[in-house]
């Protein structure tokens, strides 16, 4: 099994291309001492010392690592546990993981308006493309008041240029073709 590995704007996150698919659906993020047990591969990453974030997407792993760890020792033992994990055949996330994330979307209430809706289409299709192939996620949040929030994810979450690409990307593409739109904010987890 080859894995490779990409740079990914911010230089405290690796992205981890293991060749196949990680995630049937959506993505998933965890942060250090967060709860992993439906997610025995995010569970196993923890367990080395520096791992701070993991961040899985459809066919990635994004990992983030401490502020004083090295990724000269880090890269080795993640590719180390990547490797043993997916050639084993063992789950990324168990089905557990699926049931919540089904609850958590049928509790987040009802059916968004008009401009959401478009804010939303514009978010899927033309920004998270480009951001899962940075390592992250980006995730709408609400719009009220002319302000749209939005959740960024893996590699995104923390990043230097995230601001930079919420002001000047994002939220100039939704000015132009919402007009309702006046601001994007990130929005915290």
């Amino acid at each position: 099994m080859f894995i490779q590995t990409e740079a990914t704007p911010n230089p405290a996150t690796i992205k981890f291309l293991p060749g196949q698919a990680v995630l049937t659906r959506g993505s998933a993020e965890f942060k250090a001492g967060q709860d992993t047990a439906c997610a025995p591969l995010a569970k196993r990453l923890f367990t080395l010392q520096g791992v701070e974030g993991v961040f899985l997407g459809g066919d990635f792993v994004s990992v983030s690592k401490a502020e004083d760890t090295d990724w000269v020792m880090l890269k080795p033992m993640i590719l180390g546990v990547l490797m043993e994990h997916f050639s084993t055949g063992q789950p990324v996330v168990t089905e557990d993981f699926y049931d919540q994330k089904n609850k958590d979307e049928a509790e987040s209430g009802g059916a968004p308006d008009e401009i959401s809706l478009q804010i939303i289409e514009l978010i899927d299709t033309r920004v998270r493309p480009m951001v899962m192939m940075d390592g992250g996620d980006i995730a709408f949040d609400r719009f009220e008041d002319g302000i749209v929030y939005l959740r960024m994810h893996g590699a995104c979450s923390g990043c230097p240029s995230s601001t930079a690409t919420l002001k000047s990307g994002i939220e100039n593409m939704l000015r132009h073709f919402i007009p309702e739109v006046l601001e994007v904010r990130p929005t915290a987890d």
